[in-house]
């Protein structure tokens, strides 16, 4: 009985859907050896659902990279955009672009377009890119002028006033989409996976093991997003909201309520790696 009993919690276990997320990949920083090797790495774990968490290429490059991987992975590929995606073109071009090959295809989902996605019986998938809105540290006082701002068409010519009302309002769309893919996936399942790029907590802007401060903060977190979830995980204390997000390159976790948590995955240049591996 006991063996009878294990073997069904094995097969049990065998039907779970392996899905294994990575962010902040930038291929355009590899040789075409390296590539392969990344990809092989991805087809030996055999994932039944790849999560791809933004930063994948550049504007010029970006739907190349989603198509060779779409060439390579077996599995459904669910992505997100970062903000390298757009480097040297536009917010309105690169997203028109990866819109029309995911629509060609049959394996590639920009979440951006979707309102959520089913994963299993209990879990849904929603996502965004999502973009810095401005709104936490101390924007009006900080030094910082990221390559964003001067190769992304959207932002080149643009004030210091000018670009916050821009970060502002690409906040505000990040936020009405998430915001709309979790009230309707929630009707239905008790746990969601939110896929992002930008963190949506100062809790979560991690970099080198510490929280990003006042003068980097306005620049790679989102307040906007991050207020949104946390009212709406505070009128459901019976779901659970997770986060995967990336953007700033160092790996860490935030606890924002007992039931909403963010994990931000790490990065490096010419070195992408697989952040974590669920079974659902």
């Amino acid at each position: 009985m006991i063996k009878f009993v294990h073997f069904l919690f094995f097969c049990d276990y065998m039907k779970k859907k392996k899905i294994l997320w990575t962010t902040d990949i930038h291929l355009d920083f590899l040789k075409n050896k390296d590539l392969e090797f990344f990809i092989k790495e991805i087809q030996n774990e055999s994932p039944d659902i790849l999560l791809i968490g933004g930063d994948i290429g550049e504007a010029q490059s970006v739907c190349s990279y989603l198509q060779k991987l779409d060439q390579s992975i077996e599995c459904p590929i669910y992505f997100v955009l970062g903000n390298h995606d757009y480097y040297r073109g536009s917010l309105y071009k690169v997203n028109e672009d990866v819109c029309r090959i995911s629509n060609s295809s049959k394996k590639l989902f920009f979440l951006d377009t979707i309102p959520f996605v089913e994963l299993t019986k209990e879990v849904a998938l929603v996502g965004h890119s999502g973009w810095a809105d401005g709104k936490f540290g101390d924007y009006n006082n900080s030094e910082i002028l990221l390559n964003d701002y001067v190769l992304i068409h959207e932002f080149i010519g643009l004030d210091k006033n000018q670009r916050l009302k821009k970060l502002n309002e690409l906040g505000r769309e990040a936020t009405a989409k998430i915001k709309m893919g979790l009230i309707s996936a929630f009707k239905n399942y008790k746990k969601v996976l939110c896929l992002t790029h930008v963190p949506p907590f100062r809790e979560s802007c991690w970099h080198e093991g510490k929280i990003s401060d006042d003068n980097y903060l306005p620049h790679f977190s989102c307040k906007s997003v991050g207020d949104v979830m946390k009212k709406i995980m505070q009128s459901k204390p019976d779901c659970h909201l997770e986060v995967l997000c990336g953007h700033t390159h160092s790996p860490g976790s935030a606890q924002i309520l007992d039931n909403l948590n963010v994990i931000t995955g790490k990065a490096t240049y010419g070195k992408p790696e697989i952040q974590k591996i669920t079974y659902l």
